[in-house]
């Protein structure tokens, strides 16, 4: 009996090892596809049966990129209100009388990350339903859910104008960017037609293009932003329908500019001009509202690896935990910090500066990645939305091309994180016995990309497979 009782321990005890020796596999990836030079930390865990199943160096700090939109996307749906629509409301203060608006006019952002030509036509429209055609007074955009800084810790100054750093403001319209597409003319070296969206007169374009003209250099879009200009520049050879992005400096006065012009376009005589204020808090009346779904949101941010999206979700994190205006990053980030806590993690031993993984001053591990997914995984409303969301392998999002003819294919739901020398991976996976797993795969100090992502393919292929 006692020997039955002592090998039955010893089976229990061995039971970690053995399932870290299923997975020699990784060990052996880990030495041949990765440089010498370089870092990996590797947390594999079987939510199904609730054990670990492999790790490597999970504790070890790594800059996450993209990745750390994973934490700020379970944080905020976690909360009772983060089924909230983000909102865009116009409101009014005064009376109308003969035909006149006798107050001013508000557009109130709450930094919709989504508000595009179609929400702002549609805002538009709701306007001009009420009974007057002038407004006698002034036209305003209160921007006060948000503090003035317009990047997040520890973005480079130099990303600008890339579109996927655009300047963040409670009121964002077309994400702060302008799309430029190209249309080769017919006889080459010939000026290429330039079309723009959104339309605006907020930017102006001065076209270099030619048509069909190698000596004319490579095609792309800049504009003077080190003068914090809007002057479009495109230039370079169009060989066939060419599309760039470029983001335009200060999104809020974008967004009022074009809420303007388009007022007028519809008939509406307007001020000349608008300002920045709050809404005030009595003898207002709201007219128009546009609301954009959590998930529509939660998509964009996970498929698309949207920054954008990442900062508004930090925003609204840290408003509806504050309920305070003039929200700064560091009160969405303390929420973040305090789910951290209450997983069992030491706050100061991990480092947030953002909400969406751009900043070089992020510093997590993939042990902590994975009990973020584990979190996740056991609150039902906020792991549906969120599964949802994740690029699947060989199928959509940023896992679109990866993992095809592959035990993973389908099979991984994970978000990837890139910039220069890092890249991360993490999310769930179904493996062929149907068991769920939560990993993360952070790989550091590597300058080929394609290097990386080639090792996180093969790691999940092993893990699918056991």
């Amino acid at each position: 009996m006692k020997r039955l009782l002592l090998y039955a321990v010893c089976l229990v005890g061995l039971l970690p090892v053995w399932g870290q020796a299923g997975f020699s596999q990784i060990d052996s990836l880990i030495q041949r596809m990765l440089p010498e030079a370089s870092e990996v930390g590797i947390s594999v865990y079987d939510l199904t049966d609730r054990k670990p199943l492999y790790v490597y160096r999970d504790t070890k700090l790594s800059r996450p990129a993209s990745t750390m939109k994973l934490l700020t996307a379970i944080t905020a749906l976690s909360r009772p209100d983060g089924d909230e629509p983000f909102r865009t409301e116009v409101w009014y203060d005064g009376v109308i009388e003969h035909d006149t608006l006798q107050g001013n006019l508000y557009v109130v952002g709450g930094f919709d990350p989504e508000f595009d030509d179609r929400a702002m036509d549609a805002l538009v429209e709701e306007v001009i339903t009420y009974p007057f055609s002038v407004i006698n007074g002034r036209v305003f955009g209160d921007v006060s859910m948000k503090d003035s800084l317009y990047w997040g810790s520890g973005w480079a100054w130099d990303d600008t104008p890339e579109a996927y750093q655009p300047y963040l403001s409670p009121l964002m319209f077309c994400r702060g960017a302008v799309e430029v597409s190209a249309f080769p003319a017919a006889n080459q070296g010939d000026t290429a037609r330039i079309s723009c969206k959104p339309r605006s007169t907020y930017y102006s374009v001065t076209n270099r293009t030619k048509t069909r003209t190698l000596s004319a250099g490579r095609f792309s879009t800049t504009r003077d932003w080190l003068t914090n200009g809007n002057q479009l520049l495109v230039q370079g050879n169009v060989q066939r329908v060419s599309k760039d992005w470029v983001n335009v400096y200060d999104s809020g006065r974008f967004f009022m500019h074009t809420f303007l012009e388009r007022l007028q376009a519809a008939g509406l005589t307007v001020p000349a001009s608008y300002a920045f204020a709050e809404l005030p808090a009595a003898n207002a009346v709201r007219m128009a509202t546009w609301e954009t779904p959590v998930q529509q949101v939660l998509n964009q941010l996970m498929k698309e690896s949207d920054n954008l999206n990442g900062e508004a979700m930090l925003c609204r994190l840290g408003a509806q935990a504050t309920g305070k205006k003039h929200v700064a990053a560091e009160d969405g980030i303390v929420e973040i910090m305090q789910l951290i806590r209450r997983l069992g993690h030491d706050q100061k031993a991990y480092k947030i500066a953002d909400g969406c993984g751009l900043s070089n001053y992020n510093y997590l591990s993939p042990a902590l990645l994975v009990d973020f997914l584990k979190y996740a995984y056991s609150q039902t409303d906020v792991f549906q939305k969120l599964y949802k969301s994740l690029p699947v392998a060989g199928i959509d999002g940023t896992l679109k091309n990866r993992m095809k003819n592959t035990s993973a294919y389908k099979n991984v739901h994970a978000k990837t994180g890139s910039f220069t020398a890092i890249n991360s991976l993490a999310g769930y996976l179904r493996t062929t016995n149907g068991h769920e797993v939560a990993f993360a795969i952070m790989n550091q100090n590597m300058l080929s990309a394609a290097q990386a992502r080639a090792f996180q393919d093969k790691v999940c292929e092993v893990i699918a497979g056991q």
